[in-house]
Parts: C-alpha cells; structure tokens; sequence
C-alpha cells in the first residue's frame, strides 16, 4: 500500500464562452491533437507530468481499460510542444451531451512557468467552445499546482461545491 495523501477538492465550472485574451508565450510551440494516443506514450505523458502531483487514477487502469477512455470518439487530446519536445497536454471529454470536462491538464515539470500552464488552458477552453456545449466542468485538487485553481478562476470557471478525499500513492 502507498501513503496517503489529503487532500481538498474543488469543483468549478464555465456556463459560457469566456473572452479570454491570453497572450502566447514566446516560444517555438505546437499543440496537436493526438488521435488514439499509444498507450505508452500517454502513460509518458501522464506519469511526468502528474508524478509530483499524485496523479495515481490512470496508472491503476489496465492497458484495455486504458484504451477504452483515451481512444474513445468522445475524448480529444492535444499534447503542447515546446522546442520539439512534449510539454503538456490537455484531455477534453464529451460524454455528457452539452457539457464537456476538462479531465487532465498540466506541464512537464520543467515547462511549468513562464505562461505555458495559462496557454494550454486558454487554448484548451477554446477548443471545448467550439464544439455544441452549454458548460464545460473541472475539478482541480490541493495536490496540482499551487497556482492551478487561480488560475482556473482567472480564465472563466467558478467554484460550485468542495470535498475533501483522500489519494492514495502507487508504489
């Protein structure tokens, strides 16, 4: 068994299109939506960029259970690149007719700063709005980055509701 983590979280969602003017980084950067992801890279992405912040759900999935989440038609994923190299990424998922949730977000440890984190998200909400919803919904934790539900805040969501839960580690 791994430590236990406590932990807070919020519940925030978006009842409308925001008009977010964010500015772009100046960077050399691409985000590219990664239709059906190999199994091994999303695992890469997904164990370097949530290790620091105990993202433990998506490891205890076997590779079937996996696949059936991230190659669903109705899950989207863009992976940021910076310089070439995978910096971040973001996870949009449909299932809910008119609404969509924002399930994963974050950077590479050492792309975190420098206004990448609020570039993904103000990209990532614009891709959302440009699909037939009513609300888009994310959860963020005590966990994730200190700066993560201001930021959240900043861009357009507003907190509905609180719990706090416990995260178990994965040895």
């Amino acid at each position: 068994m791994g430590r236990k983590h406590k932990t807070t979280v919020t519940f925030l969602s978006m009842d409308a299109e925001p008009d977010n003017h964010v500015p772009v980084p100046a960077r050399k950067m691409a985000l590219m939506r990664c239709m059906k992801p190999p199994l091994h890279f999303y695992r890469y992405l997904y164990d370097g960029i949530g290790r620091d912040h105990i993202w433990v759900d998506r490891k205890r999935k076997s590779d079937e259970e996996l696949a059936a989440i991230i190659h669903d038609d109705l899950t989207e994923i863009y992976v940021l690149y910076v310089d070439g190299a995978p910096a971040g990424f973001a996870e949009l998922h449909f299932r809910e007719p008119g609404i969509c949730e924002l399930v994963y977000l974050g950077l590479t440890p050492d792309s975190v700063g420098g206004g990448l984190g609020e570039y993904l998200l103000a990209q990532a909400i614009d891709i959302a709005w440009q699909h037939p919803i009513t609300k888009m919904k994310v959860q963020t934790c005590t966990l994730d980055h200190p700066r993560a539900l201001g930021l959240y805040q900043r861009l357009g969501f507003v907190p509905y509701a609180q719990t706090e839960t416990e995260v178990e580690d994965i040895d």
